[in-house]
């Protein structure tokens, strides 16, 4: 078994779907951009890999997201189009949103302006609001899971998980350098949950607001949990100087290492709030004031 269908522009997916280009993928999923002869415009195609279709997990773990992705709304989340998760090549559809993701932009330019990180932030706070109020778990917030526009976008539930099984977890899940101490050490650090998720959002906006990880790089190698993931151990770097102090003050709190010392997303916009609305409009071109 191979773990890459080799599909190459023009190439079918299914007799609907022919790629376009290949974006990237996971341990067990690839990623197209494709053209859809469904909706007759380009989309988002993720396929299990070849040596993942017989695996009952990799099927749970795409149906779990599918799930995620055509029960949750919101302007800030991608959506699912359409999914068949029993045929030879299990698949979801999903719309396909124009624009760089933010770890592209900082990698291209270092740190974002205010015009441009504290929209994200809001737009963050926001649909981390409602993931909790709709009692589900994102568990991956990072730079390249967003997608920078007017609103930002949020993509890629595959980890996500509802609130309770979030809760359960003993294992660690997400992405090293931006996972919470709970995610981490769940059970020994603290409940994963939706304060996971918080942590995420302070450790992108700290990435976004100063072109740096809030830690040193762990060592993925390493059986010592310290090592591998800083963030047990160590305090954030400072932010640049001149950084408004309400963001400061919220990437701190968002940082901290007991979940219960985070604040709630709604709390993080009612703080981030004032440092827009001292922003000159004509600054802002066409982003949204919250």
């Amino acid at each position: 078994m191979t773990d890459t269908w080799g599909l190459r522009q023009g190439d079918a997916i299914t007799p609907e779907l022919t790629a376009m280009r290949l974006l990237g993928g996971g341990s067990s999923y690839e990623a197209f951009l494709a053209f859809d002869e469904i909706t007759y415009g380009p989309v988002v195609a993720k396929v299990l890999r070849p040596d993942r279709v017989a695996s009952e997990s990799s099927r749970v773990a795409m149906r779990r997201e599918t799930e995620a992705l055509t029960s949750l709304r919101h302007p800030v989340l991608v959506r699912a189009l359409r999914e068949d998760l029993d045929g030879e090549r299990p698949y979801v559809v999903m719309e396909h949103v124009e624009g760089p993701r933010l770890s592209t932009l900082i990698r291209r330019h270092g740190r974002l302006p205010e015009q441009q990180y504290l929209p994200l932030a809001l737009d963050l706070a926001s649909v981390l609001h409602y993931l909790g109020r709709a009692g589900w778990v994102h568990l991956d917030i990072k730079p390249s899971n967003l997608i920078m526009g007017s609103p930002a976008r949020l993509i890629d539930l595959s980890v996500a998980r509802p609130t309770e099984a979030a809760a359960a977890l003993r294992h660690e899940i997400g992405t090293d350098a931006y996972m919470a101490p709970e995610q981490c050490l769940p059970g020994e650090r603290g409940e994963v949950g939706p304060a996971s998720d918080v942590w995420g959002l302070g450790a992108t906006l700290f990435h976004a607001v100063s072109g740096e990880r809030p830690f040193d790089r762990g060592d993925p190698s390493s059986a010592d949990r310290s090592e591998r993931y800083p963030q047990l151990v160590e305090r954030p770097y400072p932010l640049p100087p001149r950084t408004p102090p309400e963001v400061v003050k919220v990437i701190e709190a968002c940082l901290a290492p007991d979940p219960g010392d985070r604040p709630e997303p709604a709390e993080v916009s009612e703080m981030v709030a004032p440092a827009l609305e001292r922003l000159p409009r004509a600054s802002l071109g066409g982003l949204r004031i919250h």
